[in-house]
């Protein structure tokens, strides 16, 4: 399952690959287009050094050997000139070794006048290529490039009479500058904004998501623990979530609504259940009692009517006992929780059953008291009748030279009280059902020692509940753990 942050991040992520991408084709773009102008210009200078060249052929044919005086000078000028004329942003001259410069013109140059002097800079560079296209005899290149500008000299020979001449020409290729530069910065521009704005929004979707969604956290956390019933949530502000909400509050609601047609059921049918087994219970003494009484009167033998009377009391002290487990049930009073020292409080449980298990060959046993500190916080009073009943229990259930321990550990946030014994253990025909009134598994039972064993953990915030071993039964209380 994939969150809403991991989803709106992987979007975020696309968003940069692709920014990433598309920059990276804008800028290969920009490349190839100023490259393109480099080879363009490149082209443009060698076409205008030839063009020196052809004009200067039919002039170097008149000169018959001649010196090359000042009025040569100014027609190998006027012969540049005319070359560079067509040739925009191309500058360029006549070169001879050992010499120099002859000629120089850039009639295309935007300056406020005429350009007449070589670039003082560049001068080491085309005598450089001049050079070159000397010793080669053929025409040569230098490309110079720069953070914002590429340097484009080109050199040919021109006729060797006379000897040592040669053509030039320069120009610049500006690759920052121009339409094709703005364009690549405004579509940067444009990429970092989507991508930083996309990631700006994100964060701030996130965050507010997060925050919204912590508030609902803390509102179901915030209820009681105990309760039943889902809290009311407030609204978020985000209509998507708030539609979640109010799905929760409905359900929440319905959910009440089926709790409490629930409980109300089951407690018709509790009140139907024990009710008929309390008429159960009573009758059944009722009926022995009536059964002694009529035959007492019907015989003359006083120690039969004496019998009869003693049978009757005992009856009598079973419904008292019934009663009385009865009233405990259902008068429940809030448990007086209070710190116990719980090593003491099982030892005490123990003695008090020990003698009536060794008259029945039991060995009943104390096993772990469970932690010395800090000490659990309980009812005494209610949880010792709660163990009793589990004893009891287990010594009735429990064979000739049986073993019962009873153990006490802490789980966590739990305290578990724990009677396990080593008998038949629980028939599955009564063990779904082990815990409501008037359900048992021997014939003298009354069936309540579990169902108050259960109402007392209930009242402590825990439960009770038969844990399923390999022999016999074992019998568990689990409280909330209360530090003192």
């Amino acid at each position: 399952m994939h969150s809403l942050r991991s989803r709106l991040l992987a979007l975020w992520v696309m968003l940069v690959l692709s920014g990433s991408a598309t920059a990276y084709l804008l800028f290969e773009s920009f490349q190839q287009s100023a490259q393109a102008r480099v080879a363009r210009s490149e082209e443009r200078a060698a076409r205008a050094c030839r063009d020196i060249s052809d004009r200067f052929r039919p002039v170097v044919s008149t000169w018959s050997g001649s010196p090359i005086d000042e009025p040569r000078k100014s027609e190998l000028a006027s012969i540049v000139q005319a070359a560079l004329a067509s040739a925009n942003g191309v500058e360029g001259g006549i070169w001879r070794d050992g010499v120099g410069s002859l000629a120089y013109a850039f009639p295309t140059y935007e300056g406020t006048g005429p350009k007449t002097d070589v670039p003082a800079a560049e001068s080491a560079t085309i005598t450089e290529v001049n050079r070159q296209a000397l010793l080669t005899g053929k025409p040569a290149a230098i490309s110079q490039g720069g953070r914002s500008q590429v340097l484009l000299v080109e050199a040919c020979p021109l006729p060797a009479s006379p000897p040592g001449l040669t053509a030039w020409t320069m120009t610049r290729v500006f690759t920052s500058e121009g339409p094709g530069y703005g364009q690549l910065l405004a579509g940067l521009m444009l990429i970092a904004l989507t991508i930083f704005g996309s990631a700006i929004w994100l964060a701030r979707l996130l965050y507010a998501w997060s925050r919204k969604i912590a508030l609902v956290e803390t509102a179901l956390e915030a209820a009681d623990q105990g309760a039943a019933d889902l809290p009311n949530l407030p609204p978020t502000g985000e209509r998507e979530l708030d539609r979640l909400v109010d799905a929760l509050n409905a359900t929440g609601e319905r959910l009440s609504l089926e709790r409490r047609r629930a409980a109300a059921a089951e407690r018709l049918a509790a009140v139907g259940r024990f009710s008929a087994g309390l008429a159960h219970e009573i009758r059944n003494p009722i009926a022995a009692m009536r059964l002694k009484a009529e035959n007492a009167l019907a015989s003359a033998d006083a120690s039969r009517k004496d019998g009869a009377l003693k049978t009757i009391l005992g009856q009598i002290d079973r419904l008292d006992g019934l009663l009385r487990d009865l009233l405990e049930m259902t008068q429940s009073r809030p448990p007086d929780v209070k710190a116990i020292d719980l090593g003491a409080f099982l030892q005490a449980v123990v003695h008090m059953h020990r003698d009536l298990a060794a008259s029945k060959n039991i060995r009943l046993e104390l096993g772990t008291c469970g932690p010395s500190s800090p000490l659990p916080r309980f009812d005494s009073f209610q949880m010792q009748r709660a163990m009793d009943n589990l004893i009891l229990n287990a010594i009735q259930n429990s064979p000739d030279g049986g073993a019962i321990t009873v153990d006490a550990y802490r789980d966590g946030e739990k305290l578990v009280l724990r009677v396990s014994d080593n008998g038949p253990g629980v028939g599955d025909e009564i063990r779904e059902k082990l815990f409501e009134p008037f359900v048992t598994g021997r014939p003298d039972g009354t069936g309540l020692g579990l169902a108050l064993v259960r109402e007392i953990a209930r009242n402590h915030g825990g439960g009770a509940r038969l844990v399923s071993t390999a022999q016999g039964a074992c019998f568990e209380i689990e409280l909330p753990w209360r530090s003192s």
